[in-house]
């Protein structure tokens, strides 16, 4: 999968792209992330990205022409159109649809996303308007900008993509997948078998696989 991020802030990536499952999917060339600055494509001298809303308000407002230059020069990508397929464009927006692991899922089948993340008042709307496939929200709160969405959605992203995890059933039997009803997992127990008086439950200890699976349905959150 190929992922482009349009970002004010590339380097509060770094962390979270080169550490762990992420960075190992990187190198393995399971997963291809490119973050591109948007004030390479800002206006004058000082490269400037935003200006102030008509109408009034406080804030500003990232300007269309900026913002639909720099999509424009990743639509088509720079790899042939046939090994990366059509960008699937994505705003993260306060008003976006509620991201679920089911959404995921289908998002992971895609090849390439294009992930803008907003700043300050947020995006010209004809840029949602005429180049933006899909707003996504991570929760109802507000945050600075779309660099912590667009973290959350490659981190769970990266999950799906097949051979990423160690154990291909670890994305199919955790919290929120369809395996498990999507609802969260059960209680996790490993060594030692009792730490502080507090034991683990015997039928994890029975080696009976029946009984263990059906106490796990049973104990799904």
């Amino acid at each position: 999968m190929y992922i482009d991020v349009l970002t004010l802030f590339p380097a509060m990536f770094t962390g979270p792209l080169t550490e762990s499952i992420l960075a190992r999917a990187q190198d393995e060339k399971k997963l291809n992330i490119t973050l591109h600055d948007l004030r390479k494509y800002g206006l004058g001298k000082y490269k400037q990205i935003d200006d102030s809303p008509y109408g009034g308000g406080a804030g500003m407002v990232m300007r269309p022409d900026v913002v639909v230059a720099a999509i424009e020069a990743l639509t088509p990508p720079p790899l042939s159109q046939r090994e990366r397929g059509t960008a699937h464009r994505i705003y993260f927006s306060p008003r976006g649809k509620k991201l679920t692991q089911s959404r995921v899922e289908q998002l992971a089948k895609k090849k390439h996303l294009l992930l803008l993340c907003g700043h300050y008042e947020g995006v010209d709307q004809r840029v949602i308007d005429g180049w933006i496939d899909e707003e996504i929200s991570i929760g109802d709160y507000v945050l600075t900008g779309g660099e912590l969405p667009a973290m959350v959605l490659i981190d769970a992203i990266a999950r799906q993509i097949p051979g990423v995890l160690g154990k291909e059933e670890s994305a199919h039997e955790e919290s929120f997948s369809k395996a498990l009803k999507r609802k969260k997992e059960y209680p996790h127990y490993t060594r030692p078998e009792e730490f502080r008086g507090m034991k683990v439950p015997d039928v994890l200890l029975s080696g009976h696989h029946k009984k263990i699976e059906e106490w796990r349905k049973k104990e799904l959150w």
